[in-house]
């Protein structure tokens, strides 16, 4: 064998390093979560484990604020929920305005091209929400267009656009909308139905600060009329909404798709039960606050915001790094001095940027004294 025995004889059981996580995601998961994802395992089509499916469909309806039938968890991370949302909706030939104003509108735009359709792109600067403006004269220019797609917390730069009004418009122009709400769910609000909604994708691992690799998602009946109407097959087998929906359907009548991430999705219920019990507005409310305590905190460190005020995530918080600073050293010194976890920029925000993550379990105030106290020590202030 080519493979060095002694090598694989030196390899022990992985011992992870305790962390304090205040980057992009994943968020510190709390131990009561952790607690459920150790729970036996049982089979994906046990009637117990379906039982608890359904629980996680109510509980992910009031997370969305919805009352789609056709709300459930992707059993793979948010990346996954957006390619469903795109595969199902996008057929070939179809017009899809994109709004990019930073990495994760890029990535819809490749999603559209792989399915075949034609991404008619609506450019805006890093840092700053989408124009309407713009969105509307896209929609005049192309009245063919079948869908507007945008990011509504932009998780590269930390800025908000107006989903309600985004979806409003693209309404009035008869458009599907596809929105990410990868980083928003939880900690901002996120209210599928009042806003009219009509795709909507998430992630575990952010402000639910669940495990990563699951993702919730939701679709009107609007947009399954869409998708029951395809001139052709869904290119993707494992993502085709018209078979997921057979696993994720109701109660007994359940039938075997694929085999379902169990554990994790114990983590998920738990992470949701969380939020419920905290309540949806409170848990807006704590984001809120603990990002105001964090910019009180470290503006005295000569840290200010990338993004105009009224347009900043209080959940990702994206902050210019000081003059004279070396991002990938103070990173490392974090890391390895305080074992605390900060982002760095993405794309031309490199070495521009820190974005530093208040989310689900992460915001807290013990969490913001501490980031403040090592970045001070690092900083020299």
């Amino acid at each position: 064998m080519s493979l060095s025995i002694s090598k694989i004889n030196t390899i022990s059981a992985f011992d992870a390093p305790v962390r304090t996580l205040l980057g992009p995601g994943p968020s510190d998961v709390p131990q009561r979560i952790l607690a459920a994802m150790a729970r036996p395992t049982i089979g994906h089509l046990d009637p117990e484990f379906v039982r608890m499916m359904d629980e996680m469909k109510a509980l992910l309806k009031y997370t969305f604020q919805t009352n789609n039938a056709m709300t459930m968890a992707v059993s793979a991370p948010g990346s996954a929920g957006m390619e469903m949302c795109f595969a199902n909706l996008v057929e070939p030939g179809d017009k899809v305005i994109v709004c990019r104003n930073g990495v994760f509108g890029g990535r819809m735009q490749e999603n559209v091209v792989r399915c075949g359709g034609t991404a008619i792109m609506v450019e805006e600067e890093w840092g700053k929400p989408i124009d309407l403006q713009k969105v509307a004269d896209a929609l005049k220019a192309h009245p063919d267009a079948q869908i507007v797609a945008f990011v509504h917390a932009e998780t590269s730069t930390g800025v908000r656009s107006d989903a309600e009004a985004l979806v409003k418009l693209a309404h009035e122009h008869d458009c599907l909308t596809i929105v990410d709400t990868v980083t928003s769910l939880g900690g901002i609000p996120v209210l599928v139905d009042e806003w009219g909604i009509d795709a909507v994708y998430s992630g575990s691992q952010k402000c639910l600060s669940c495990t990563p690799g699951l993702s919730p998602v939701s679709f009107n009946n609007r947009a399954v009329a869409k998708i029951t109407s395809r001139k052709s097959k869904v290119q993707s087998w494992f993502l085709d909404l018209n078979l997921v929906m057979n696993y994720w359907g109701a109660g007994a009548k359940r039938s075997y798709h694929h085999t379902a991430p169990i554990n994790s999705l114990y983590g998920l219920h738990e992470a949701l039960l969380m939020l419920h019990e905290e309540g949806l507005e409170e848990s807006w409310e704590r984001h809120q606050s603990n990002h105001l305590k964090l910019k009180a905190a470290i503006e005295p460190l000569g840290i200010d915001f990338f993004v105009e005020e009224k347009y900043r995530l209080p959940q990702l918080n994206a902050v210019n790094i000081p003059a004279g600073g070396n991002d990938a050293a103070i990173r490392k010194t974090l890391l390895e001095k305080y074992s605390l976890e900060i982002g760095g920029g993405l794309g031309p925000m490199a070495g521009k940027l820190w974005r530093i993550g208040l989310m689900g379990h992460s915001s807290n105030e013990a969490n913001i004294e501490k980031l403040t106290m090592a970045l001070g020590d690092v900083l020299g202030a």
